[in-house]
């Protein structure tokens, strides 16, 4: 049996930075992942300054496509609003390859079933045991379903459903384009390029809100559809790929003894932007902070707005969930 002091289960931004922060104080670390990296992980890949600060990244050595916006395009029911701002975008396909590789720390592909506690510790599938463990699994993490799902309940209210598409195109418009509430949409669509030749389209909102006004996200997927091929001449090569995920509710009990959850096992996904990746990449470096004996593991205070917290953010938020299950 392979035993480490501490398991993560779960190879994207949270696990990795967990792994990368722990592996560099010394601690055997073993990672656990059901895909093999480079993966597939659609994603509008888009990532705040507060991420490039986290991950002490440094932007010009960087290997792959790494794309500045100055600003973002952000359209409320046909009012376009140019925002100044440094934001950046990546393609996850390469990003969390990279962010794993940095890491430097034993992977295995394992797709974790069973967990069982072990004294202080805890068995995984028979043949890994560890004293401390991270669950990074994303929304189906096993840590959470196998630890969790009792003292951290899912809030279906909050629960995202999403359609996107991720494919060679050359843009010839570099600005990131947002567009909220179309429709009727409880959520909104984005038009995101990524360097050298890659754009991601997509369309996002909240699944319990859909389903009361009797839509499916298909419906605002063929309006984004169209509203492409209006502003851009941009005909979309394929169908897109849906996923679900939960934006950020009650995080209290995302610590059991030595397990911890993080990123979307934790549901900590924006609520104004939905957005994943900071949250995660600050809960993985919480999480390894807190097995290191330097601090409590806190994740209340791990932002849940994208766009600073202040009047838009509390706005959006508002229009998206209607105040439901605010963290406390």
């Amino acid at each position: 049996m392979r035993s480490a002091e501490v398991i993560i289960v779960g190879g994207g931004p949270a696990g990795s930075t967990a792994a990368w922060r722990l592996r560099r104080a010394g601690i055997d670390t073993l990672l656990l992942d059901k895909e093999t990296f480079p993966r597939l992980k659609l994603c509008a890949g888009w990532i705040t300054p507060e991420v490039v600060t986290d991950l002490e990244l440094d932007i010009p050595a960087y290997p792959h496509r790494f794309l500045t916006f100055k600003r973002l395009q952000m359209n409320f029911r046909g009012v376009r609003l140019p925002v100044p701002c440094v934001q950046h975008s990546i393609r996850r396909y390469e990003f969390d390859a990279w962010l794993l590789q940095r890491a430097g720390v034993e992977t295995v592909h394992h797709q974790v079933r069973e967990i069982r506690r072990e004294d202080d510790g805890f068995v995984l599938d028979g043949e890994f045991r560890c004293h401390y463990l991270i669950g990074a699994g994303g929304t189906s993490c096993p840590v959470y379903r196998g630890l969790f799902r009792d003292t951290l309940p899912r809030e279906r209210a909050l629960q995202t459903v999403t359609l996107e598409l991720e494919f060679e195109h050359d843009w010839q418009d570099p600005d990131c384009h947002l567009w909220f509430f179309d429709r009727g949409l409880p959520g909104y669509s984005w038009y995101v390029p990524k360097a050298r030749g890659w754009l991601n389209v997509g369309v996002g909102g909240m699944a319990h809100r859909l389903k009361q006004r009797g839509e499916d996200i298909w419906l605002h997927w063929h309006h984004l559809g169209n509203r492409l091929q209006q502003r851009f001449g941009l005909h979309v090569p394929q169908e897109p790929t849906g996923y679900s995920y939960y934006v950020r509710g009650p995080v209290r009990g995302a610590r059991i003894g030595n397990a911890f959850l993080t990123g979307d096992a934790a549901g900590l996904a924006t609520r104004d932007m939905c957005e994943g990746i900071g949250p995660a990449v600050r809960s993985g470096l919480r999480a390894a902070e807190a097995i290191l004996g330097r601090s409590e593991y806190r994740i209340d205070d791990v932002t849940g707005a994208s766009l600073g917290g202040g009047f838009t953010s509390r706005w959006i938020d508002w229009a998206f969930t209607r105040g439901i299950a605010a963290n406390v």
